[in-house]
This record gives structure tokens, sequence and C-alpha cells, in this order.
């Protein structure tokens, strides 16, 4: 019988595992890109939409690092060990969303009860835009990965990757009605869509965190 070790050994040495790391080196240095310039740009228009998608990006970082850290399999550890700081990690993340979320739903409803509206920025269509081009693009490609190597954690980080996209459909309708009509509204409840979003990924995470071992991959 082949050892176990050999045999993940082997497993990380495949062409599909290797374009399995970097998609996912991709997505959080994209991620982090996305994150800093929403963040920026959405503060200086006062766009809590905006904002609340670079948060987003933040905790999609943090979930891509840790598929990061798991695909390299660290080989020093065991797989119950990796499995036990696995989950741990997950929860820590899914926390996050959590926190974000309810930052984003009481940011959105203070706008929209105080009648503060955002200015346009043409700056966070760009980034919407560019995210609806891309995050379709990369979770195709991370699902055949995924399915390559037999990986279930990369194939359910392709749907995340996926739903981001939908999330920026929702941004860029808010921020497109502002820029456009001037219906500022639709800036906090392009938030409140992100808040909703926010909380699934943060019940999914945790859902999935105590599923055990035999889901990890």
């Amino acid at each position: 019988m082949r050892d176990p070790e050999q045999a993940r050994t082997a497993f990380s040495s495949l062409p599909s595992y290797r374009t399995a790391l970097r998609l996912e080196y991709f997505t959080v240095g994209y991620n982090i890109l996305e994150a800093t310039a929403s963040i920026g740009f959405g503060t200086a228009a006062g766009s809590i939409a905006l904002v609340g998608f670079g948060l987003d990006s933040v905790a999609e970082s943090l979930s891509g690092l840790i598929l990061v850290w798991r695909l390299h399999g660290h080989e020093h550890l065991s797989r119950d060990e990796e499995d036990r700081i696995e989950q741990r990690a997950q929860r820590f993340v899914a926390l996050t969303f959590f926190i974000l979320g309810v930052y984003v739903l009481y940011e959105s409803l203070d706008n929209l009860i105080a009648r503060e509206a955002a200015l346009p920025s043409p700056a966070g269509i760009v980034i919407a835009l560019l995210s609806v081009i891309v995050m379709p693009i990369l979770a195709w490609k991370k699902q055949r990965a995924g399915i390559a190597i037999g990986s279930w954690a990369l194939v359910a980080d392709s749907r995340e990757t996926l739903a981001c996209a939908f999330l920026s459909v929702a941004l860029l309708a808010g921020l497109g009605a502002n820029y456009l009509f001037g219906f500022w509204q639709a800036d906090p409840l392009a938030g409140l869509l992100i808040v909703l979003f926010l909380f699934h990924e943060g019940y999914e995470g945790w859902r999935e965190s105590g599923e055990g071992p035999d889901t990890a991959d």
C-alpha cells in the first residue's frame, strides 16, 4: 500500500495542483488590490456600498490565504492536525464576515435614515465592472482545477468567487443608479444586499468548518 505522505508529495507535483495554487495566489492578490481601492474610493465618496464591497474583499483574502495554506499541504503536519488548524481558521474568517456585516448594516441604515447621499463614484463603477468580468472567469478556472485534483475545498471556493461576481452586479447597479440618475438611496440599498451576502458567507463558513475532515478536500 502506498505511503500517505508519498501520495501527498506526488499529489502536490501535479500540474493541476500548481495551477490551483496560482489561481489562489491571484485571488488573494486581486482581492487585496480590490479592497484597497474600494475602501479608499468608497470612503472619499461616502459610499457604504463600495466600502462594504471592499470589506468583503478583505474577508475573501483571508479565506483565500487559508486555502493557499491548505493546498501547500504542510507535510510536517498530520492530516488531523491540518484539519483542526483549518477549522479554527475557517471559524475566524466566518466571524470576520459577521462582524463586517454588522458594520455595513449599521452604516447602510444610518445613511438611509439620515439621508446621507453618497457622491457619484466613477472609480467605483470601474472596480465593479472589472469584478463582473474577472470573477466569473476565475470561478470557472478554479472549478476546473478543483475537479482535476479532487479538492472539494477549491470547488467550494469557486462557488464563492462566482457569488462575488453577482455581488459586483449589485454594487454596479447601486453605483450606476446614483451616478446616472442621482438615486442616492441605491447606494445604501446595495449596501444592504452586501450585508445579506456577508451574513450568508459567514453562516456557510461556520457550518462548513464543523463538517469534519472528510469534507475538507
